[in-house]
């Protein structure tokens, strides 16, 4: 089984507020998202892969709305909070925060945890605290835990996130080992799915992870956790897509801009060209 996985961060934000988005009112924008995407995806098979988008929640009503029956785009969450609602329990006291029933109620059958912006954001906390290094890592993995339990726990699958930075690049196997070992403590596998993320090759400037390491990286996933699928979350693009299909460890990949030059954004027909480009048809 491929998975093709799309996270859509904050693409809603209009061009005129320091966005890409370029595609649809801001209102409208999880609608077109679907409605540019179902019909292409359609040609697949089910049995062969699997495709879900990580909307930013303002947007899955009217994404879940736009969805044809049988539509193959499984909708999904950019994360659930570490604890959830009960019956005869916590109701609902979760202010700023989106429990996983939450998520399943707006209709989301997946979730993306552990992104590297979400580890960041939880370090960078923990840093005004005075916590770093090690430590830091550590606590961050056990509260992804606690949500990748909260979201299993409601039915949810999870793309759960892992991977190192530049000044963890000698200490590789340690991070992401820990990553792993920590993060997927009492889950569910067969619920999850892993993409790997090498932070330090990401961005502007820097020099993308080549076929050899990610190689390397997947083989030593599978290692780790006896097999789970593995896709390159370091984005899966138009001009990679050739070399990461030839990687017989990836399972797939993480798309999220499609268009990197001139009017940068997604745009839903470059995205469907990406997923043409990596399954060969």
């Amino acid at each position: 089984m491929k998975h093709i996985f799309l996270n859509l961060k904050r693409f809603d934000v209009p061009v005129e507020m320091g966005g890409v988005n370029r595609l649809a009112p801001v209102a409208d924008w999880g609608k077109a998202i679907v409605e540019g995407t179902q019909d292409g995806l359609a040609a697949y098979d089910k049995n062969e892969v699997e495709f879900a988008a990580y909307l930013p929640e303002a947007h899955l009503l009217s994404a879940a709305a736009a969805r044809k029956p049988g539509c193959a785009l499984q909708l999904g969450c950019q994360g659930v909070f570490r604890a959830d609602t009960a019956v005869g329990g916590n109701f609902g006291a979760f202010t700023t925060n989106r429990p996983a029933s939450a998520a399943v109620a707006l209709g989301c059958e997946s979730v993306l945890i552990g992104h590297c912006e979400e580890r960041n954001d939880k370090m960078g906390i923990l840093a005004e605290a005075g916590v770093t290094g090690l430590e830091a890592s550590r606590a961050v993995n056990r509260l992804l835990n606690q949500e990748i339990r909260c979201a299993v726990a409601r039915g949810m699958t999870v793309l759960y996130c892992i991977g190192e930075k530049s000044e963890e690049q000698d200490n590789w196997e340690q991070v992401l080992g820990e990553q792993l070992s920590i993060g997927l403590e009492g889950v569910d596998k067969s619920k999850v799915v892993i993409a790997y993320e090498p932070v330090w090759s990401i961005g502007p400037g820097k020099t993308p992870a080549d076929k050899p390491y990610i190689t390397k990286i997947a083989r030593f996933v599978k290692e780790q956790t006896g097999g789970m699928d593995v896709v390159y979350g370091g984005g899966l693009k138009s001009d990679n897509a050739a070399m990461l299909a030839s990687i017989p460890e990836i399972d797939g990949g993480l798309i999220a801009l499609t268009r990197f030059a001139g009017e940068i954004g997604f745009y839903p027909e470059e995205y469907l060209e990406i997923i043409r480009l990596y399954l060969g048809k």
